[in-house]
């Protein structure tokens, strides 16, 4: 609940009240009428192809609390007469703006006042998602993060406005796109502490360079002076890109070999991962529930993070079983006839193929299986993206990978052992393909939409019956 007084959301958004409604408070902030529901407030944005002011008389219909329109906009929906200061039974709050967006984006700064906790922002080339699921579970205090991927300068907005009042720190994930994004983001978000996975070739065909690259994350550190405070910043120990960045006024944290926060020692057992984690705050064991060497690294910059804040990292430890990562990166899907699908096809780049792959051929394949890689496409990668390519396929022969499945145009570049058009055709060719004990990695950029492959072995081939767990594993 977003319990502010409307008179006082519109003067702290520059927004002008149309048509009074109700004393209540809004519940939470929609930008899709079709999601709206009773005591929603409705943003009505101007897109590319579609005008969302036009919805908002759809989105007061469905009990809307109050709707956030053009002018123009607000006009249609004045009372008969144009009484403006009509309050009644079915009447929404109307707030005018020339610009609804905007209007948003200061909102969600407004409310993240209110709150007045600790915000951490977290940004990275890849595992910003890993990075936020894994915050969220292991800070032993109130947390609100951002849900899936509502990281830009509209679904962070809605994110913030989703916290409750009484959260004790907030995790907003920040996209890039280009230079400036990040900054815009810290503009509304002012946030506490600055997280950066790490910094690697993604975007190039946006920005060029991996220097350019470094610089479009960094910005983010600069972003702690919207905060007001004395900024934190959690960076990887081996991020050379980002030394030109950093500054001794800026407190510092960096985590990995070498760092101030590391894995004195780690072992994997069974499906799940032991490691001994020293920190400036002291050391901790931890239990995670993945396997993964690049989750390992993740859980790392998490726990940076809650140093960071203070935090006691015992008490971080006591969470680790808490970690859900969301849908698409690294579900473990058994299927009937001990197949593995390793379904990490939320997106793609060098960074993470390489962590994929490398993760993809440690796993156990019982019986002689094989690991089989599909892949789709890296995206945006610029002239280089070829040899981006050529070079993934190259690391997942040498690890004994095969075969690999190429899905999609950008995906010939693999030069791979199966190479089809589309998710689809992809599927039909993996469920003819895959035998027993065999461990299939999907994985490629988002635009490929590999989602499909795993949805459709899982129907077709089955879920496998659940076992036991008896605790057993291998070191």
């Amino acid at each position: 609940m977003i319990d502010v007084p409307a008179e006082i959301l519109a003067a702290e958004s520059g927004a002008e009240v149309a048509v009074r409604g109700s004393e209540e408070f809004a519940e939470r902030a929609v930008v899709d009428s079709r999601e709206a529901g009773r005591g929603d407030l409705f943003f009505g944005l101007s897109g590319a192809n579609v005008d969302g002011g036009r919805f908002a008389s759809d989105a007061i219909s469905a009990g809307a609390w109050g709707v956030v329109v053009d002018p123009r906009h607000a006009a249609d929906l004045e009372p008969d007469g144009g009484d403006r200061g009509r309050v009644g039974e079915g009447h929404a709050w109307v707030f005018s703006t020339p610009d609804p967006e905007h209007c948003l984006q200061q909102m969600a700064r407004a409310w993240r006042r209110t709150i007045g906790c600790p915000l951490v922002g977290i940004t990275g080339s890849t595992g910003k998602t890993s990075v936020k699921d894994i915050t969220r579970a292991l800070l032993p205090v109130n947390v609100h993060a951002s849900p899936e991927n509502f990281n830009t300068e509209i679904g962070m907005p809605l994110a913030l406005l989703a916290a409750p009042r009484d959260t004790d720190v907030l995790v907003m994930e920040m996209a890039m796109r280009g230079l400036g994004q990040i900054r815009q983001l810290c503009e509304i978000a002012e946030p506490d502490v600055a997280a950066i996975t790490n910094v690697g070739p993604v975007h190039l065909e946006l920005l060029g360079t991996l220097e350019a690259i470094a610089e479009a994350k960094a910005e983010i550190l600069d972003g702690l002076k919207f905060g007001g405070g004395e900024g934190r910043a959690v960076v990887p120990a081996d991020a050379e890109a980002l030394q030109p960045h950093l500054h001794d006024t800026l407190l510092t944290f960096t985590f990995g070999p070498g760092g101030d926060v590391f894995a004195e020692s780690a072992a994997r057992r069974g499906d799940r991962m032991r490691a001994r984690v020293g920190t400036p705050h002291g050391e901790a064991d931890f239990e995670f529930g993945f396997t993964e060497d690049h989750n390992l690294r993740n859980a790392l910059c998490a726990i940076a993070i809650g140093v960071a804040l203070d935090l006691d990292p015992a008490a971080m430890a006591a969470n680790a079983t808490r970690i859900q990562f969301s849908r698409l990166r690294g579900e473990r899907i058994a299927l009937q006839g001990g197949i593995l699908l390793l379904n990490d096809c939320y997106n793609a780049n060098p960074i993470s193929m390489r962590a994929a792959l490398e993760h993809l051929a440690t796993e156990p394949t019982p019986g002689g299986g094989r690991h089989v890689a599909i892949l789709g496409g890296m995206a945006e990668l610029g002239p280089e993206a070829p040899d981006f390519h050529e070079q993934v396929a190259e690391l997942a022969r040498g690890l004994g990978i095969s075969p690999l499945i190429g899905v999609g145009d950008l995906a010939r570049d693999y030069a791979p052992d199966e190479w089809v058009e589309t998710p689809a055709e992809a599927a039909e060719l993996a469920g003819g393909l895959l035998g027993d004990g065999d461990v299939a990695l999907i994985k490629g950029s988002r635009s490929v939409g590999l989602e499909l492959v795993a949805d459709r072995l899982l129907s077709e081939v089955g879920a496998a019956e659940p076992e036991a767990d008896s605790g057993e594993g291998t070191a």
